[in-house]
């Protein structure tokens, strides 16, 4: 069973972002750059299924610019197999990244796409299911806990209401949430071993996607400051004030 990862390298979620001068976008300058936490949960699930002998191959693929390929070194260092870059000069958006990887998914013809459910830099929360779409497979999203049976895939994912449990045919493709697994280090010798792993680099030209951007980004701002908070004498003012002021009551 071969596994493909996407990844992303996005800005490191512990950190503050500022905003450029111009406002025109937010500012990673100097800023550390790391995996999206959320494929670092995938991969860490990919490899599990490769240690119980259900996957014996897993392929990372990551869209962006040479730097990108550091995020795919850390996942070669996790436990996957090989890499995939896909050099973009130029930031892609959500349908056009789910058409490289579908062409991807052509070439590999892999059973699991398994990817984090939303990347943290814009919290678009849309490739999987676009993936998923232009693939004409099953999806799975928000995954919690997931059970490969031959060529079936359980999974179980928070709802509103509760757990959901959903049983897929493979290939399929699935987005994992924060409780499928706990992220894993790799250790000193594996990051060294990644670096013996091949990582093959091709160009969206070679795959035939039109990335043009389909919207425009006008400006960035931060959102306006709170207002301090009111005190009030009694429980009856309170009321009041939350009926007639704030209105929801």
């Amino acid at each position: 069973m071969k596994v493909l990862l996407p990844v992303k390298r996005v800005a490191d979620p512990n950190m503050n972002v500022g905003i450029k001068e111009d406002s025109s976008d937010v500012d990673l300058k100097d800023v550390k750059m790391v995996m999206n936490p959320f494929d670092e949960i995938a991969i860490s699930e990919a490899v599990r299924l490769k240690e119980e002998n259900i996957a014996n191959e897993l392929v990372v693929v990551s869209i962006g610019q040479s730097e990108s390929q550091t995020v795919l070194r850390m996942g070669l260092a996790c436990g996957a197999d090989r890499a995939i870059l896909i050099e973009s000069q130029t930031d892609v958006e959500p349908i056009a990244i789910a058409k490289l990887l579908a062409k991807i998914v052509e070439r590999e013809n892999p059973d699991i796409i398994l990817m984090g459910k939303q990347a943290v830099d814009d919290d678009s929360n849309q490739v999987g299911q676009m993936l998923a779409a232009l693939l004409n497979r099953p999806q799975g999203c928000f995954v919690s806990s997931l059970t490969i049976k031959g060529n079936k895939a359980v999974l179980v994912r928070e709802v509103d209401k509760g757990l959901e449990t959903l049983e897929l045919s493979l290939p399929a493709v699935i987005t994992v949430d924060l409780r499928l697994i706990e992220p894993r280090i790799p250790s000193l010798p594996s990051i060294m071993k990644a670096k013996k792993k091949p990582l093959d680099i091709i160009s969206v030209g070679d795959l035939g996607v039109d990335i043009s951007p389909r919207h425009e980004l006008l400006s960035v701002a931060f959102p306006p400051k709170r207002k301090a908070g009111e005190r009030v004498p009694d429980v009856s003012a309170l009321i009041y004030k939350l009926k007639n002021e704030a209105k929801v009551i």
